[in-house]
């Protein structure tokens, strides 16, 4: 739990949330708040498909399979604001392309992807881009950016970006094909601070979403999850711009 609080507690400064609050205030309301698991092994309770099949995803002895195919997300059945997100994954092959999506709105655009802050999970390999290019390896750990109308400020841009403004890690920390990997993702404020296996290295702000949806992403290769867990913190002031439009389930 010390560690927990530290950890908070600095994310917590350096996104600007304990403005206005006092520093015992933050460690009350840190040690009152409980870790929440996202995914409970053995079905999919708690996650509802979007957009892609009822073969795409499975539980497997306490670890969420994904098939990869066809391209697209399942999402939370709940909308969350600010908290620290801990999820461990791990590519089955190489070039392995995922993500974890934040604040996101859940609704496939014209690529079948939604829009969202991803944090980015691809396989080593995939240094070797299918493209024929190579690719520096911040690329491939734990790139942040704003996918589809969402828009964000990286903290660590990388230079040449077709896709729009991305933020690369500052440390290479991702981990080879059928290794697992963990993330711990701290989401204050429109703020996403990112440590990799156990050390922060990469971070982006000033997302125009706040609140939304949690969307696992699949995006044509097996990729593999585990441990998947939420701390909920407190709210910060918001706008009603600033939330994505809940999605009424029939």
């Amino acid at each position: 739990m010390k560690i927990l609080l530290t950890v908070f507690i600095s994310s917590a400064l350096l996104c600007g949330f304990a403005m206005g609050q006092e520093k015992n205030e933050i460690i009350e309301t840190a040690s009152q708040s409980k870790w929440i698991s996202l995914f409970n092994g053995e079905d999919l309770s708690g996650w509802v498909d979007v957009n892609t099949s009822d073969d795409t995803w499975k539980a497997v002895n306490g670890e969420l399979h994904c098939t990869g195919l066809p391209i697209g997300v399942m999402r939370s059945a709940k909308m969350y604001e600010n908290f620290i997100l801990e999820i461990e994954w791990k590519h089955m092959k190489k070039k392995g392309n995922s993500g974890v999506f934040l604040w996101c709105d859940a609704i496939p655009g014209k690529n079948r992807l939604p829009s969202g802050m991803e944090v980015q999970m691809l396989e080593l390999d995939y240094i070797n881009r299918p493209n024929g290019k190579k690719a520096e390896k911040s690329f491939i750990s734990g790139e942040l950016f704003a996918a589809g109308k969402q828009t964000a400020t990286p903290d660590n841009p990388r230079s040449s970006s077709p896709n729009g403004p991305r933020s690369v890690s500052k440390e290479y920390r991702c981990k080879g094909v059928g290794e697992w990997n963990q993330y711990t993702i701290v989401a204050i404020n429109g703020s996403v601070n990112l440590s990799i296996n156990g050390k922060f290295v990469n971070s982006i702000r000033n997302s125009s979403k706040k609140k939304g949806y949690i969307c696992l992403e699949a995006e044509g290769t097996e990729v593999r999850f585990r441990n998947i867990k939420i701390l909920e913190l407190p709210t910060g002031v918001i706008t009603p711009e600033e939330i994505v439009k809940p999605i009424l389930v029939k």
